[in-house]
């Protein structure tokens, strides 16, 4: 077997599986991590297998999983402790490798290329090495998805759970995962789905048959690397452990198809471009103290302020009030003093993201979303548990599982902007 050799390692009901490490005696009962009982609209953001079989999903409100299972146990989230076991698995993966990226608190890739030949052991059986580790080490399981590419990978460890190794090579990828619905295909969103089912692309290897131009037309990038994933052509390499913090800012800007000539536009734009610059902030687990606005007239006149916050951030909705303040105190946007182009940027990164799920309320999910104009509290402590549940989401389902409400504003060019994600 030549080339490179990634593994995916997941872990299983993680949260859930971490609460059973110091309550050993709720494996054996239906056990989900949720908010307070008391409180009808919170979800379960984890659940254990015994849950799970009872037909309780995540995200379902405490009330649906009652209704499912009547003798489910409820626990508080402790995100700490979650924190802790996470450090504690890659640790162990760092013994084999300085290849180490975690993908979120649950989930690291790892470029374990040569290791076979040092270490005398085949692919699936050093997998099921770290496995083994993992379960008696630390008291969870987790599923290792072993490719020659990271999306692969990430497919395998899908493939099959509890506890367990998938191998998926050149030599059997189409036999395993073609005949798969598109749906499961890792980045394929739920309107990138209903799209190619508008034009017969039903399955992966469906997908894969098309041509590259094919996908371009359908779904602009994003379908071109759709198409590529499915034929086994990504390359994207797996950063060392160490350098997860390497970026020094993260910045997003954009040229609007005409001029914006009001806040409420204004506001369209910047929303846009703090969804992005916050996606990638938290994926890379930073937190950054500066922000900064860039803003371009017609005639080329520019614009730039910065401020330093007293805390660092990772929050959307602390990014862009901060951004609209800036905005509000040095330009007065009109007809007469329109904007061209804004940047916005995050700096001074610091710090590893470890609030990656929290509880938070079906109410709160949908009030926050639906409501993007408005600026919620900084700081605010619900805001954080919302947008970690819509990475969460978006992680599961694709970057349209949720999206904001001004992508639909084709005036100003944000829709064709966010495809571009």
């Amino acid at each position: 077997m030549a080339g490179r050799l990634i593994f995916h390692c997941d872990g299983n009901n993680f949260f859930a599986s971490c609460e059973c490490i110091e309550h050993p005696e709720w494996r054996d009962v239906p056990m989900a991590v949720a908010g307070d009982p008391k409180d009808r609209c919170g979800i379960v953001v984890a659940k254990n297998e015994l849950a799970k079989k009872a037909g309780v999903k995540t995200t379902d409100t405490i009330w649906q999983a009652r209704q499912k299972c009547p003798n489910i146990l409820f626990v508080p989230p402790h995100h700490d402790e979650y924190a802790r076991v996470s450090r504690r698995m890659n640790a162990i993966f760092r013994e084999y490798t300085d290849f180490v990226e975690p993908a979120s608190i649950d989930e690291s890739y790892l470029d374990m290329t040569g290791a076979p030949g040092f270490y005398g052991l085949s692919p699936r059986e050093l997998a099921d090495l770290l496995r083994k580790r993992v379960r008696e080490e630390i008291g969870i399981t987790i599923s290792v998805g072993v490719s020659f590419c990271k999306v692969f990978a990430k497919m395998g460890s899908d493939y099959r759970k509890p506890d367990a190794t998938t191998l998926i090579f050149r030599e059997n990828y189409q036999e395993m995962l073609y005949p798969l619905p598109v749906a499961t295909m890792l980045y394929a969103g739920r309107a990138s789905v209903q799209t190619m089912a508008r034009h017969g692309i039903r399955t992966i290897g469906e997908l894969a048959a098309r041509s590259r131009a094919d996908l371009r037309r359908m779904l602009g990038k994003s379908g071109e690397q759709l198409w590529l994933y499915a034929n086994g052509l990504d390359d994207s390499p797996v950063r060392r452990y160490e350098d997860r913090q390497e970026v020094k800012s993260v910045s997003r800007g954009m040229t609007f198809r005409r001029d914006l000539v009001n806040m409420e536009e204004v506001r369209c734009g910047v929303s846009v471009l703090v969804d992005e610059i916050a996606a990638a902030l938290r994926q890379s687990g930073l937190k950054g103290s500066v922000i900064s606005v860039t803003l371009k007239a017609p005639t080329l006149h520019t614009l730039s302020h910065q401020v330093t916050l007293p805390h660092p951030t990772y929050l959307q909705q602390e990014i862009r009030t901060v951004t609209m303040q800036l905005i509000t105190d040095h330009w007065s946007v009109s007809a007469k003093s329109p904007v061209r182009s804004i940047t916005v940027g995050v700096s001074h990164l610091s710090g590893e993201n470890e609030a990656y799920t929290e509880q938070l309320s079906l109410f709160d999910l949908c009030t926050s979303v639906g409501n993007a104009e408005k600026e919620p509290t900084v700081g605010s402590e619900k805001q954080e548990k919302v947008e970690a549940a819509v990475a969460k989401l978006r992680q599961r389902l694709g970057n349209d599982a949720v999206s904001l409400g001004c992508y639909d504003n084709d005036e100003i060019g944000v829709r064709q902007y966010g495809k571009k994600r």
